[in-house]
């Protein structure tokens, strides 16, 4: 066999060869980035999930409509063929020229149309205007108990005068009583302190422009054989006489929607019927539009402050 070549004598010396081998790690695939993306995504999702969860619970009813219409607005639909009408929203450009349906020298931005319930529909309008009433109701019954109070001769009479939220409005029951009687007995003629009792109310209800319902209750007790008066004149006279006191007082006749006198019918304590506090007449003040429940009303906004009222007596 062959031995090496001879080197020269000006040949350089021959440089080692030097084979490197890399064994790649097995451990080596955690350093990739793919699975940090994964995970930032689940925990963007659960911190979505505990603020949902979290919301839910901290918000009310209405809140959570609020926040539903928020990210689900109306939509505003926009004419063809109207201004600069050209693409998906019907405009090409901010600076492009008009292209209305009646060009006669118009002038303007594009057209919308604007669906009819997109503002609020009739019964949110009409809610919003019972509110405004039930804010005003909610001063009438402190000015009145405040006119009441402060009158030396009535304060004594302020146990007589009670409120109730109804369907109609706030009725105001002035209430007879074993000790006292707003009319002289079996008669329409109203004693001294229950007309002034309706004055003081007359006052305060003067300066507000909701109508007002007068009826006249009666208790059940029966009449003589052959009286012409019963508890439905007699029920009927007392409201038309409530009628003229708070006129007198100040009322404008255009308030008055209704003067109703109903008997026994509408008991004030119905496990008695006989019961002096039956014999009542109620004043209520209806509502400025139709019950929002109905379905068929019209609205306005509801008021940031207290209503202008009559201020309280001096005295």
């Amino acid at each position: 066999m062959a031995g090496p070549a001879k080197r020269g004598r000006n040949e350089p010396e021959p440089r080692p060869i030097i084979v490197k081998k890399i064994i790649e790690a097995g451990h080596g695939g955690h350093h990739g980035g793919a699975w940090k993306v994964a995970y930032a995504d689940f925990v963007t999702a659960m911190m979505a999930f505990f603020l949902l969860l979290w919301i839910l619970g901290a918000t009310t009813e209405k809140q959570r409509k609020g926040i539903a219409d928020y990210f689900a607005p109306t939509l505003i639909e926009m004419k063809l063929k109207s201004a600069g009408s050209n693409g998906v929203f019907g405009g090409d450009s901010i600076i492009a020229k008009d292209n209305y349906p009646h060009k006669a020298a118009q002038t303007g931005s594009k057209s919308l149309t604007i669906p009819k319930d997109a503002t609020g529909g009739a019964s949110e309008a009409a809610a919003a205007e019972r509110m405004r009433d039930r804010v005003r109701f909610a001063f009438l019954k402190k000015q009145i108990m405040q006119r009441i109070t402060a009158d030396k001769g009535l304060s004594k009479l302020a146990g007589n005068i009670r409120f109730t939220d109804t369907r109609e409005g706030l009725r105001i029951d002035l209430v007879d009583k074993a000790d006292f009687s707003m009319f002289a007995l079996g008669t329409d003629a109203l004693l001294p302190p229950a007309r002034a009792l309706m004055g003081q109310v007359a006052q305060v209800i003067a300066g507000v422009p909701n109508g007002v319902i007068v009826r006249g209750h009666t208790d059940s007790l029966p009449y003589a054989a052959g009286r012409s008066v019963n508890n439905w004149t007699l029920s009927s006279a007392r409201a038309e006489a409530t009628r003229r006191a708070l006129a007198d007082s100040g009322v404008p006749g255009d308030r008055f929607n209704r003067i109703e006198g109903v008997a026994d019918r509408e008991p004030f304590i119905p496990a008695d019927r006989y019961d002096p506090r039956n014999r009542r007449m109620s004043i209520t003040l209806a509502f400025s539009g139709p019950d929002p429940a109905a379905g068929d009303v019209p609205t306005g906004d509801v008021p940031s402050g207290p209503p202008a009222l009559l201020p309280p007596p001096a005295g």
